[in-house]
């Protein structure tokens, strides 16, 4: 086993080696060269095309990644926006819907461009590793016959001398056998190479277009997902400049809430006789556009006042259609503005002696 596998070794060396000497001698002239321009424009075509190919897949793949990233970035950004929107302003259930949305679209963008057009291209691309060891293969069999070629031509031109038949018959076998090896696999590149270059149309097109159509549906879907965030906002926004009932029980509940200390409403509550509390059902019920409290001083009030209320605790207003106000401050209740923006537990007045108008917290007031 071992003496075959050196004699196996012996003659491989020997054929690099001829070849070796071969492509020198064609270097420096010594010798020609089969030619076949055909197949060297196919070449040409070929190198072009993979290096097309090899940097498409390498931009593409650099892409991928980008997009995985801004995935990931997209949804830790939409976790802080849900996070932040507090449950009990509007919107807030479509927001987290909408967030969801996009999330969902997010991975299904980055699915599709793996599996639609990235696969197909790693398929594509790997065509080509194979092809260009068929071409050396081939240009290792042209060196062989023409190698073979020469020696032939020199044993023809010494068997003139000698006689000597034997090398001769040899030798054109080994030329016809290097000739046929050759042949062969030029026969096949000359076929294969110009279908794989005519391939690169159909395939482009075809990813190309999943590519464009993948990345439209995407954006144009995301659009439509950050229109109703922006609607959502927008909203938010009109409601907070109008103190909508949704700000306004939340500002009322963190009043109701607070330490004693923060805030009078607790002891209020703990003081509140039981007129005060009819007042306080009367304003429940008519949201103070109306007079409803007996114990409320109606005698000798100007035109369009309902009554008049005194400050039992100061307050500071937190939006700019609320009224500031300190303790003992007298306020006339006076009708809304539109109707439609009468709100629970709120009254809207004028602070005696003074231009100041707005809405206050009626628990803060007493009838007089």
């Amino acid at each position: 086993m071992s003496e075959n596998k050196g004699i196996m070794l012996a003659k491989s060396v020997q054929k690099h080696a001829g070849r070796a000497k071969e492509k020198i001698l064609q270097n420096l002239g010594k010798v020609d060269r089969t030619a076949d321009e055909i197949f060297d424009d196919h070449l040409n075509n070929f190198n072009r095309q993979q290096a097309s190919a090899n940097r498409l897949q390498k931009e593409f793949n650099n892409y991928i990644r980008c997009i995985r990233a801004a995935q990931t970035a997209s949804k830790s950004l939409m976790d802080a926006v849900c996070e932040i929107y507090e449950p009990q302003w509007s919107g807030y259930e479509a927001l987290q819907a909408q967030t969801a949305a996009s999330e969902s679209l997010w991975l299904d963008f980055a699915h599709k461009l793996g599996d639609q057009v990235l696969i197909p291209l790693n398929t594509y691309t790997g065509q080509f590793p194979e092809m260009k060891k068929k071409v050396e293969k081939r240009n290792r069999k042209l060196i062989d016959y023409d190698g073979q070629r020469h020696s032939f031509q020199n044993l023809q031109g010494n068997a003139n001398k000698r006689k000597d038949d034997v090398k001769l018959t040899k030798g054109r076998e080994q030329l016809e056998e290097a000739r046929r090896t050759y042949e062969i696999l030029n026969t096949e590149l000359h076929d294969e190479l110009p279908a794989l270059y005519d391939s690169r149309i159909l395939f482009l097109v075809t990813n190309l277009q999943t590519l464009f159509a993948t990345e439209q549906v995407f954006h144009s879907e995301t659009s439509k997902i950050y229109a109703e965030l922006e609607a959502i906002v927008d909203k938010l926004a009109t409601e907070s400049q109008r103190g909508s009932n949704t700000l306004r029980k939340q500002t009322t509940n963190a009043i109701k809430t607070a330490s004693p200390v923060q805030s009078p409403v607790k002891q209020l509550n703990q003081l509140n006789n039981a007129n005060n509390s009819n007042y306080q059902n009367q304003i429940t019920t008519n949201g103070g556009s109306s007079l409803a409290n007996s114990h409320a001083n109606t005698a000798d009030l100007p035109p369009g006042v309902l009554y008049r209320v005194k400050a039992t605790y100061g307050y500071v207003k937190e939006d700019v259609d609320e009224l500031s106000f300190e303790i003992g401050d007298i306020i006339r209740v006076i009708e809304y503005d539109d109707p439609e923006d009468q709100e629970e537990g709120w009254l809207m007045g004028q602070k005696e002696g003074t231009n100041e108008k707005g809405l206050f917290p009626a628990n803060f007031t007493r009838p007089i």
